[in-house]
C-alpha cells in the first residue's frame, strides 16, 4: 500500500469527510452504508461514458470521490462505458447524435487512459480496477436483455423520471435512450457478481439510474447494495462548471484545453466559489482550508486561495512539470520571469488566451502598427501616446521609439512577439510565412 494512502479507523470516517466537504448530495440509508463501510473494505464504482473524446472537469468530482474512498481503505472500480456510450444518457432536450462503434471504441480507450491516472493500482486489497461495460453488454442477445433485465422494470416508474417526463412533454424520446437506465442498472449487477461491488458513486443527475441499479441487484441477486451521489458543480451564479472557457467545456485532455488555459480558469475563480472548490477538488485539510478562507476574506487581492486551487488541480491533471511551466508563463508574460525559458507549446497556449494578430510578409511593421493590430491600442494616435508614456513593451523590454521594428532575432522560437501595454494588457503577434 502506498505511503500517501490514509486508512481511516472506521467506515463512518469517510462519510464524515465527504459530509464536511459538501460532497454528499443523496445517499441510500446512511446508517446502513456506514455499517457496511465499517465492516471492512468495500468495493465502490463510478461509470464514465465516452460521449466525447475526453473527460471534463465536472467528472473530477466522482473520480476524486473514488480516490477518497481508496485512501480510506476501500477498493475503487472505474468503469468506461463502451456500451452505454453507444446510446448516451437522455438529455433534457433532444436526442443525442449516435456515434459510430469505431468512434465510441476510440473514445472509450482515451477515457480509460484518463481514468487510470486518478486512482492507484497495486496488488493490495484496495488496488483499483478498470473495466469497460462493453465486456458484458456486447455479447448480450436482445431476448436476454428483455427477459433478464427488462422484466424487472416498470414503465410507469421509468416514465416518472424527470428527464423522461420533460422529454415526453416536448418532442418525445426514442426507445434507445429510454432503455439507457436498464443498461446502467445491469452494470451494477455485473460488478456485484464479479467483484462484490456494494457502492456506486455518481453525479446527482445520475440518482435515478443508480437507484435503478440498486433495485436490480436486489431483485436479481437478493443482495443489498448502496448508492451515493455528489453535487453537480456550478458557480455562485448558478452557471455550469467550465462553460466560460469558450470551448464549451474544461477538458482534461491537454490538446483540447491546454494546461495554461486550465490553470487560468481556476486562478480566476470568484472569491465566492474558491473555498467550496478547494473542499471538493483537493485533499487539503480543514486547517489548511480555514487559513485560505481567512486569507480570502482579509486579503482578497492576494488571491492565495485561487493560486492554490489552480496549482493543486493543474498538478493533479497535468503533473508538476506542467504546473511549474504555466506558473512561470503567467509570471513571464507580465515581466516577472524570463520569456526565453518558456517552451513553444506553453508560450503559444498562453498567448492563445490573449488578444493577438498575425504578422504576414510585407512592408515592415512598427511598434505603432503592432499595438493597433494586437488590440492594445484603438488607434495609431493612442499607440503613440502609449510609447511616449513608456508603456509599450516587446518581450518584456520597453520600446521607446515609435519607429521600432522587430528583427528576426526578436521572435521567440522564431515565431512569437509578446506585446504588453502597461502592466496587465498582453497580446501575441505570430509571424506567418
Amino acid at each position: 500500500m502506498r505511503e500517501d494512502r490514509v486508512v481511516t479507523s472506521s467506515g463512518a470516517s469517510i462519510l464524515d469527510e465527504l459530509e464536511w466537504r459538501g460532497l454528499i448530495a443523496q445517499s441510500t440509508d446512511r446508517d446502513a452504508l456506514a455499517a457496511e463501510l465499517a465492516a471492512g473494505p468495500v468495493t465502490v464504482y463510478s461509470g464514465f461514458d465516452p460521449t466525447a473524446p475526453s473527460l471534463h472537469a465536472g467528472h473530477l468530482i466522482p473520480l476524486l470521490t473514488l480516490k477518497r474512498f481508496q485512501r480510506a481503505g476501500h477498493r475503487p472500480i472505474v468503469l468506461a462505458g463502451g456500451a452505454t456510450g453507444m446510446i448516451g444518457d437522455p438529455r433534457e432536450t433532444g436526442e443525442r447524435t449516435l456515434n459510430t462503434a469505431e468512434v465510441v471504441a476510440e473514445w472509450a480507450d482515451r477515457i480509460r487512459g484518463q481514468l487510470e491516472r486518478f486512482v492507484d493500482f497495486d496488488d493490495s486489497p484496495t488496488g483499483a480496477i478498470v473495466e469497460n461495460n462493453l465486456t458484458w453488454t456486447g455479447p448480450m442477445r436482445a431476448i436476454e436483455f428483455l427477459r433478464d433485465i427488462g422484466k424487472h422494470f416498470s414503465v410507469n416508474v421509468m416514465l416518472d423520471r424527470d428527464t423522461v417526463r420533460r422529454r415526453l412533454e416536448g418532442e418525445g424520446i426514442s426507445y434507445t435512450e429510454f432503455s439507457y437506465m436498464l443498461l446502467q442498472a445491469n452494470d451494477y449487477v455485473e460488478l456485484h457478481q464479479r467483484y462484490g461491488c456494494k457502492l456506486q458513486v455518481g453525479g446527482s443527475d445520475q440518482w435515478g439510474n443508480i437507484i435503478a441499479g440498486v433495485r436490480l441487484v436486489r431483485q436479481k441477486l437478493g443482495a443489498t447494495v448502496h448508492a451515493l451521489t455528489t453535487p453537480l458543480v456550478t458557480d455562485s451564479e448558478g452557471q455550469k462548471f467550465g462553460k466560460s472557457t469558450g470551448g464549451g467545456s474544461l477538458w482534461l485532455d491537454p490538446t483540447m484545453t491546454t494546461p495554461y488555459a486550465w490553470y487560468q480558469y481556476f486562478v480566476n475563480t470568484a472569491d465566492a466559489d474558491v473555498i467550496r472548490y478547494l473542499r471538493w477538488f483537493t485533499f487539503l485539510t480543514a486547517e489548511e482550508l480555514a487559513e485560505l478562507e481567512t486569507a480570502t476574506a482579509e486579503r482578497p487581492h492576494e488571491r492565495a486561495a485561487q493560486r492554490r486551487l489552480a496549482r493543486e488541480l493543474t498538478t493533479l491533471v497535468h503533473g508538476p512539470a506542467a504546473t511549474e511551466s504555466v506558473e512561470h508563463a503567467s509570471q513571464a508574460l507580465f515581466g516577472r520571469g524570463e520569456l526565453s525559458r518558456l517552451d513553444e507549446p506553453t508560450l503559444a497556449a498562453a498567448l492563445g488566451e490573449a488578444s493577438g494578430a498575425e504578422l504576414k510578409p510585407g512592408p515592415p511593421a512598427t511598434i505603432i502598427d503592432l499595438l493597433v493590430a494586437g488590440g492594445l491600442a484603438p488607434s495609431k494616435g493612442a499607440a503613440r501616446r502609449t510609447v511616449g508614456e513608456g508603456g509599450a513593451y516587446v518581450n518584456n523590454t520597453r520600446v521607446g521609439s515609435e519607429d521600432w521594428e522587430p528583427q528576426p532575432s526578436d521572435f521567440l522560437h522564431g515565431r512569437w512577439l509578446v506585446l504588453r501595454r502597461g502592466k496587465r494588457n498582453i497580446a501575441g503577434i505570430e509571424r506567418v510565412e
